[in-house]
């Protein structure tokens, strides 16, 4: 963030939803500009030609839509922070597995677009000093007579594999000697949620929650898909919608 406040782009296809959306983020104390885009194109022009700090999407635009520009600033080696604004609440799971910082459903009150912009500071601003790393935050496993460590926040899911936990990060497992129960409440405040009495999953991870024929609900990850029992549904959607808003 710079000195003068957040430079903010608004892309949103309807005009009047538009000017209003720009209008009450002028009047938000940290933020400095605020560009508007009618579509998509025209933020994928605006966003190469300066730098921003955050970018407001509409969800269902012509053309390119908010999650396709979403998907082409991810490219980018300094991204702005994304919020979604949009009627409906059923790409909210898409939403957070491209870092969405918040998610709004129209209409919102002024109250809960403060709360956005202000997740937006947090985000750009400098990191907090001084936190105290989460218990397990690096786990240390044994493979092929070496000791390998690996980082909490690269493993996908967790899977109960008898005396031990099976770590899924990417292409590679590892065995854990610890319990799945134990992971569960280490690792809560982390974001991994139980999705079936067998698996543990990260919910920076999915990607997706999809229905399949053989399995039922399944949550998508970058590692394979997890499957979501019906007694973890409910809270496994709860989290990643409170995931998405930044709700504690």
């Amino acid at each position: 963030m710079s000195g003068t406040g957040l430079r903010v782009l608004v892309v949103e296809d309807e005009s009047s939803t538009r000017a209003e959306l720009a209008g009450q983020l002028a009047e938000q104390p940290s933020v400095g500009e605020v560009q508007c885009a009618a579509g998509g194109d025209e933020a994928v022009r605006l966003l190469g030609e300066g730098t921003f700090d955050a970018a407001f999407l509409d969800i269902a635009m012509p053309g390119l839509t908010g999650i396709d520009v979403a998907r082409i600033l991810r490219r980018l080696s300094h991204p702005p922070a994304i919020v979604f604004v949009t009627a409906y609440d059923n790409h909210a799971v898409e939403a957070f597995g491209l870092g969405a910082v918040d998610y709004l459903l129209k209409p919102f009150r002024p109250e809960r677009l403060a709360e956005a912009v202000a997740r937006i500071g947090r985000r750009t601003g400098p990191a907090p000093a001084g936190d105290k790393a989460d218990d397990l935050a690096v786990v240390q496993v044994e493979l092929a007579g070496r000791t390998v460590f690996v980082r909490r926040d690269d493993i996908a899911y967790a899977e109960a594999h008898g005396d031990y936990v099976r770590l899924h990060s990417g292409q590679h497992s590892h065995l854990l000697r610890q319990s799945l129960t134990y992971l569960e409440e280490v690792w809560d405040a982390a974001g991994f949620v139980r999705a079936h009495r067998s698996f543990l999953v990260n919910l920076a991870s999915i990607t997706e929650l999809r229905v399949t024929s053989t399995a039922g609900l399944v949550a998508v990850t970058g590692a394979g898909e997890v499957p979501v029992s019906r007694r973890h549904s409910r809270l496994l959607r709860e989290r990643l919608l409170q995931a998405v808003r930044g709700d504690s």
